[in-house]
């Protein structure tokens, strides 16, 4: 990592954004769990997202995968050594299976290494993250969301 950031520090202050400026977050019980190699792996326990089917309720699948995403953006930007404003500009969620354990994401940033290149170097990008929930090898859940990040000036 640059800038000699530790990865639990940072997930710790993640955490703590979203839960002093989402509120959401808080309740839901958010997670920033590992911040290693462009990945970063989120929870929320199933007892504070649940439906009336006993699931994780779609909405806090969704509120979970999008708030992944933005969060490796947020750190991504923040290991380059940049200060930025980011905007969820848009979202698509896809349902294969139901949940009955805690809600684990995971969005990887590896693809999209040039968009940091571009923020620096124009002020602004934009880019299509995608975030996970996964048993193994199968996919349960899967989120794509376009994010607009702008430089602090």
């Amino acid at each position: 990592m640059m800038n000699n950031l530790h990865p639990g520090q940072m997930c710790a202050d993640l955490e703590q954004l979203w839960h002093q400026n989402f509120p959401l977050a808080k309740a839901m019980g958010l997670k920033a769990e590992n911040f290693t190699d462009h990945c970063l792996t989120t929870s929320a326990p199933l007892v504070l997202n649940t439906n009336i089917h006993g699931t994780a309720f779609a909405g806090s699948l969704y509120s979970t995968l999008a708030m992944t995403a933005w969060g490796l953006l947020h750190l991504e930007i923040q290991v380059a050594g940049l200060e930025g404003s980011i905007i969820h500009a848009d979202g698509n969620i896809d349902f294969f299976k139901t949940i009955q354990t805690d809600i684990v994401a995971v969005a990887s940033f590896t693809d999209h290494l040039d968009s940091i290149e571009e923020l620096r170097d124009t002020g602004k990008t934009r880019l299509t993250l995608t975030t996970v929930v996964e048993d193994g090898d199968t996919v349960l859940c899967q989120f794509s969301g376009s994010y607009l990040a702008r430089l602090n000036r």
